[in-house]
């Protein structure tokens, strides 16, 4: 679950068991100044997200909450290169 505010944003990382979630990781991380004028804040705090528990999501069915048009903007781009 992945939601952002206009200085920070907060990531939680959740496993399922039971058809019941339980956190695993939660981490959160204020935006420097170059983020703060990011238009897709959302669609950062999921990259991040993304990142930080990539070792942990390899292999596995995601699936990613937000509230925001980031998922929509990362499903409608053909490739994406990996930095």
């Amino acid at each position: 679950m992945c939601d952002a505010s206009n200085c920070a944003f907060e990531v939680v990382f959740e496993q399922c068991i039971d058809r019941l979630p339980h956190v695993v990781y939660y981490a959160n991380r204020t935006l420097n100044d170059a983020q703060l004028n990011f238009t897709e804040k959302e669609f950062l705090a999921v990259v991040f997200a993304l990142d930080k528990f990539r070792f942990y999501l390899l292999g596995f069915k995601v699936i990613i909450f937000s509230n925001h048009a980031a998922l929509k903007y990362l499903l409608l781009r053909r490739m994406l290169k990996h930095v």
